[in-house]
């Protein structure tokens, strides 16, 4: 692929970037993503294939920027971030639950069913290194515990805080200003209460 061509392909990412950020996941369709890039609509099959193709390579920016977001937030990545595993975990599920609220067209299209099942989004590459930067302290807390398991079961909690806090469900049940007691009360479920 040309230089011109890679420029080409990265503006339809970009675009498509900025148009789920702004006006949410149900507006990328391949025409408009080609109209914002000034391009012909059948300009994006050049290099995506499929509709799908071009969605992954914008949800994989998603994840990117979570994912830099996360580690910029724990420090280097050395799985030590100067806190305790349990505090890593906290800031953690802030990242993720900011990242939710703030960014709702994206962190609804990260997680779209016929993204994750078709493999042209890359789960493996994408997703799994942003679960193990949770596994890793959830390990530490429960070092007796199987690791995956308890940081999926607290990773599945924290998409339902998002979902339901994004849809004022919570708030209205819990009478809750902010989220950050509905993770403390997830951290507490899964890792047991905090020694004081």
């Amino acid at each position: 692929m040309s230089e011109s061509e890679m420029g080409l392909r990265d503006r339809l990412i970009e675009v498509g970037v900025d148009l789920v950020t702004r006006e949410g996941a149900q507006s990328l369709t391949l025409r408009e993503i080609a109209r914002r890039a000034g391009v012909s609509h059948g300009a994006p099959r050049r290099y995506f294939p499929t509709h799908l193709d071009l969605l992954s390579a914008i949800a994989r920016r998603g994840f990117a920027d979570l994912g830099a977001r996360a580690e910029t937030a724990i420090g280097d990545g050395d799985g030590d971030g100067g806190t305790n595993p349990r505090e890593q975990l906290m800031t953690l599920g802030r990242v993720y639950l900011d990242f939710a609220l703030a960014q709702r067209g994206m962190y609804e299209l990260m997680f779209r069913h016929d993204l994750l099942e078709s493999g042209t989004l890359g789960l493996r590459e994408t997703s799994l290194p942003l679960f193990g930067v949770l596994v890793d302290p959830v390990g530490r807390v429960r070092p007796h515990a199987d690791a995956a398991v308890v940081a999926g079961a607290l990773w599945a909690n924290l998409h339902g805080i998002a979902q339901l806090w994004g849809w004022g469900s919570l708030q209205l049940a819990t009478g809750a200003e902010d989220f950050v007691p509905l993770l403390t009360a997830a951290l507490d479920a899964h890792l047991g209460p905090e020694e004081r």
